[in-house]
Parts: structure tokens; sequence; C-alpha cells
């Protein structure tokens, strides 16, 4: 997707807004979406919020609405939101930092000279260029001694700012950068900046043999929790006057920059980007079926949690969890 073009389209998701504020999605669309759900078995939670308030809820399994869950990669997505709120902070100058002036003496020697042309945005894009340490490669990955050291030692299998190569190893060192930058942990930085002003509470997850917070994985959020993260970006980075991202962060996260070699949806900072009964959708995913989904021009926020245990139903089941929400978006009136 070319710039111009994304500004034509950014521009009409803004001027779209106000005519969709009076649209409201019809009981017998929500009668309809629930016995939808209700034939996934997998599926635990479906929130709806519509101009920022929850008008449904649905539950059939799992720790229930208000729980924090495993929303597995999905945390990708709220990892990308506390960048942006460290940004605003100043812990990070931009995107365009460079990540080993945030690690400063943790890197480890020998490195590949192409390391020093990574940047903040390379890393919440995805487009590292090192080789992915997901999929086949996830298992020794996490079983090695030192999960930064071996994603960073990695052989370069493109340049960095080339394609998007999906790797949790890529979100881990965007977690390091933040924990190296700040002098906080992950969870410390998401807590203060991002769970205290939206008023969620975001649980201690899993860390790494050095203490790192896993970047991009196994965060515990609530549904609830979820559509709060997801209205702060479709109200542009402010919650109550205060603006938690920076100026501009929502349109940048939101310009595809690479292309999801499975489904061919474009990705920004930590989000898909696709298109849903004809109207432009943002979402958020993780293993099994966690999803987060933001649609600006409906005023809609929908947050989905599904069983996290493997067998993960793969590609599928989201694609399923897609025809959800298409289906209340073209029965909402």
């Amino acid at each position: 997707m070319q710039p111009r073009r994304w500004l034509t389209c950014w521009a009409c998701i803004v001027l779209g807004v106000q005519s969709a504020q009076a649209q409201w999605p019809s009981p017998a669309a929500l009668a309809a979406i629930d016995e939808a759900a209700g034939g996934l078995s997998r599926l635990h939670t479906l929130v709806v919020a519509h101009q920022g308030d929850i008008i449904h809820e649905y539950h059939q399994g799992g720790p229930g609405v208000a729980a924090p869950a495993n929303i597995k990669s999905l945390s990708k997505t709220v990892l990308a939101a506390v960048t942006g709120a460290a940004i605003e902070e100043g812990i990070i100058e931009s995107v365009e930092q460079p990540m080993v002036a945030l690690f400063g003496e943790h890197l480890p020697a020998g490195l590949d000279p192409q390391v020093n042309d990574i940047t903040v945005a390379h890393l919440l894009a995805q487009q590292a260029g090192l080789e992915r340490t997901s999929g086949d490669n996830y298992g020794a990955w996490v079983a090695s001694s030192h999960w930064v050291n071996d994603a960073l030692t990695r052989p370069f299998v493109d340049e960095p700012g080339g394609r998007m190569l999906y790797s949790t190893g890529t979100s881990h060192l965007l977690s390091a950068a933040l924990t190296y930058a700040s002098g906080e942990t992950t969870h410390g930085l998401a807590q203060r900046l991002l769970g205290e002003p939206l008023n969620i509470t975001i649980v201690p997850w899993l860390r790494d043999p050095q203490g790192i917070y896993f970047g991009g994985n196994d965060m515990q959020l609530s549904p609830r929790a979820l559509i709060k993260v997801g209205e702060l970006y479709r109200n542009d980075g402010v919650v109550e006057d205060t603006r938690l991202l920076p100026e501009g962060w929502v349109e940048a996260s939101w310009t595809p920059r690479g292309t999801s070699p499975w489904t061919g949806d474009g990705y920004g900072f930590g989000w898909f980007i696709t298109q849903l009964a004809e109207t432009p959708t943002y979402y958020g995913r993780g293993y099994g079926g966690q999803a987060l989904y933001v649609i600006p021009e409906r005023a809609m926020t929908i947050a989905i949690t599904s069983d996290p245990t493997p067998p993960s139903p793969g590609g599928q089941f989201q694609q399923q969890l897609n025809q959800l929400v298409e289906e209340l978006l073209m029965k909402q009136e």
C-alpha cells in the first residue's frame, strides 16, 4: 500500500466516524454472534464495545471477562502501546532510534555490523532482518540460556527494514531495549505508563533467564482490559484528555510496513491491517484465538479470548474469528 493511498484511507476513516456514531449493533446481530461463538468450542469470551462503552459480553469458558487471561502473541500489540507510551514519556527518542543505543553496555561481543542498523521501528514492525525465533525455531530459542543474545546472534536473512519476519525474538529484543533504556522492568513500565492511566491491572508474566519480561508473548490481560487498550487506539492515543501515545502514533501504527506471508494482511507497529465487511479493520492476534479488533468507522472495539493451550487451530480459526466480526459489522444498524 502506497503512503498516498493510506492518507486518503485515513482521512476517510476520520471523516466517516461521525456518521458511524449513530450505528448500533442490533439485538438480533448480537444474538447471532453469540450463536456463532457458541459453535466455536475453543472460544472463551467475546466483548463488544461501541463508542467506548461495553455493550455486550459473552462467556462460555476460561477465566471470564474480568479476569486476566494469557493473550499469547496479542502481547505484541500491547507491547507496541507500551513502546509508544515510552516515547511520549521521553524514555525512547523516536521509532528511528537505533536499538543498540538503548542496549548500551548490554550488547554481546562479535555481533554482525548490521545489528547497528536495527531501529525501534524495525522491532515494532517485525523487520529486524534476523532469522526468526518463531515457528520451528521457537522451542530451541526458549530453551537457550540467554534469549536476548540468542536472538541477536542469529544470522541475517534480510536487511533491517526489509520484509516482515514474524518473530517473537524480535519483540523480546524490544522488551529488553525498554528495560535497559528505562531502568525499569517491562512489567513496571507497562503498569505505570499504560495500566494506571487506563485503570487496568497488568499482572507480572513470564521472564527470561536474565529477568527480562517476555516480549511479545504470555502477557495476562482481561478481555475488559483489552477493550481499554483498543479504545486508546480508537481515540488516537488519548484517554480522559491526557495523551498517552505520541501524536501521530496510531496513524503510524496502522500504516502497513510489511505484509503477512500467511494472510496477506498488512502489518504496522504491532497491528495487522485488513478489511472486514468492506470496512478498514485493525487487529492484534495471538496463538489459539486471542484477538483484539478496532474498527474506527463503526466506533467499535472487540476483544476475544480462547483456549491458549496447544495444539493451536492456526490460521483457520483466526479466519473464523474474522468471520464473527464481519457478520456483526454486516448486521450493524
